[in-house]
């Protein structure tokens, strides 16, 4: 269970979020001033700290000081009014994950919360020593570790470290290329905790979830009243990763409307939240990613060619898994362990069978879907040993055929279903549906969405129903 710390000085504030909290599965302890705080956070590690900005013994700025000198790699999320936002910009750039204006909505909250403890945990997961700048220069053949990508052994993995490594500490604008789940966004997160801006935000941005109503003041910012539904000003991710890095995933499926808006902001490096008339000066790195042809959007009239080239500064192509040789077993470890970890399992090791089987499949979710398969056969084993029986039947049933060719496919193996439970049936059904769609639009969920005649929220929690995020 994921433990949160509330220091606030409005008791029923405090306890109001830790009963919203509890309900929501959250371990959640509350402190009234700062003195309180740092004695509960000197007796117990905590994923997440909400604090409020002004206390009565002290302020959010020294608060935030306090909590990352004891723990550098907890969360910690700003409350303050509207009075305090710019302070709020200023404490993100310091190390706060977030802020959370007043008056208080549960939905935002929740959101927020949930993202910065997922931020966190793939934080954690990041090798305990990243190479600075300096040694990255010294040593150019030490192994970085960022969240799903773990630089291993094969050619294909050497080339990217080599990219990576180059071109980390310069500020060029960066396009990411590659099929879904290779560990794009882990391999921007390399690139800026190797950059001179290491100590500057990382605001990632997932592209494929926006409407095109919201883009703008996601992008932007507005201020409180500007529009229906306005309630409260808000910061845009550019102004909040001003002087560090803005990675931008699934760029392609941006409106040509917003790719306008997003070319005047790169070109002159200003900012304006909607509604307001005060421009902002932006210091930011940007990084995109993509599993989309955008030469081929570019043709089509989908996608901006002045605003490709902008970004176009340097290009990394990430190699897909089956691509990857021998590392496929190494990341398999690795998520083994972290796995362990999280479940508090001592399972050591992959059965024959089930090694055989791994560096066969064609693993077309790539790292992604290789983590989660990891995941679910460690939570289902009883021994020490992983075996084929705690894999998924798309895996498990499947073989290769021709696989030294470079046209490779997948051919079912027949199985028999239960042949009385309809209910389990009709989801098996389902799922081999969805996850033959994704593969055939290349895990590009927006398609898969429109194929499958569902909105993306459906098909985001279909895919959470059979554990491929």
């Amino acid at each position: 269970m994921k433990k949160i710390l509330i220091i606030d000085d409005e008791v029923n504030v405090g306890l109001l979020l830790s009963k919203f909290l509890t309900r929501n599965g959250f371990e959640v302890d509350t402190a009234a001033n700062g003195a309180n705080g740092m004695e509960c956070l000197k007796n117990k590690a905590y994923n997440l700290v909400l604090c409020d900005f002004r206390l009565e013994d002290t302020d959010g700025r020294e608060m935030l000081k306090n909590i990352k000198a004891l723990y550098p790699k907890t969360g910690v999320i700003i409350i303050t009014g509207y009075s305090d936002i710019k302070m709020a910009v200023e404490l993100i750039k310091m190390g706060a994950y977030d802020y959370i204006t007043k008056p208080l909505y549960p939905d935002e909250i929740l959101n927020t919360i949930t993202k910065a403890i997922e931020t966190q945990y793939a934080l954690q997961e990041l090798a305990n020593d990243f190479t600075t700048p300096d040694k990255l220069q010294k040593d150019s053949k030490k192994q970085i570790l960022s969240g799903e990508f773990v630089v291993g052994t094969s050619k294909a993995s050497k080339e990217l470290l080599k990219q990576i490594e180059l071109v980390a500490p310069t500020n060029y604008s960066v396009i990411i290329l590659g099929e879904s789940g290779t560990g794009k966004e882990s391999v921007a997160k390399s690139i800026h905790l190797n950059s001179l801006r290491a100590n500057q935000p990382f605001i990632a941005m997932d592209c494929g979830s926006l409407t095109k109503e919201l883009a703008a003041s996601e992008f932007f910012g507005h201020e409180k009243g500007s529009f229906t539904g306005a309630l409260y000003t808000k910061i845009g991710h550019f102004e909040m990763a001003n002087g560090g890095t803005l990675f931008l995933d699934e760029v392609g499926n941006l409106s040509y409307e917003i790719q306008a808006a997003l070319l005047r902001t790169v070109q002159e490096r200003k900012v304006k939240r909607i509604g307001s008339t005060k421009e902002i000066d932006l210091d930011v790195r940007i990084i995109i990613a993509t599993n989309e042809n955008l030469q081929d959007g570019i043709n089509k009239g989908r996608f901006r060619e002045d605003l490709y080239h902008r970004f176009n500064e340097f290009s990394i192509h990430m190699p897909p898994l089956r691509e990857r040789g021998n590392d496929i077993m190494m990341l398999a470890e690795h998520f083994l362990n972290v796995a362990n970890h999280e479940l508090d399992r001592k399972v050591t090791s992959f059965s024959p069978e089930v090694i055989e089987c791994f560096m066969n499949y064609r693993w077309q979710g790539n790292i992604r879907e290789l983590k989660n398969v990891v995941r679910r056969a460690t939570l289902l084993t009883e021994g020490n040993e992983i075996t084929m029986k705690t894999l998924p039947l798309e895996i498990s049933n499947f073989k290769v055929s021709n696989y030294d060719s470079p046209n490779a496919t997948q051919t079912p193996v027949e199985h028999k279903e239960p042949k009385h439970d309809l209910k389990n049936a009709a989801l098996g059904a389902e799922h081999e549906t969805i996850l033959k769609v994704l593969r055939e639009v290349n895990f590009n969920k927006t398609k898969a969405a429109e194929i499958l005649n569902i909105d993306r929220k459906t098909l985001y929690n279909k895919m959470k129903a059979i554990n491929l995020k």
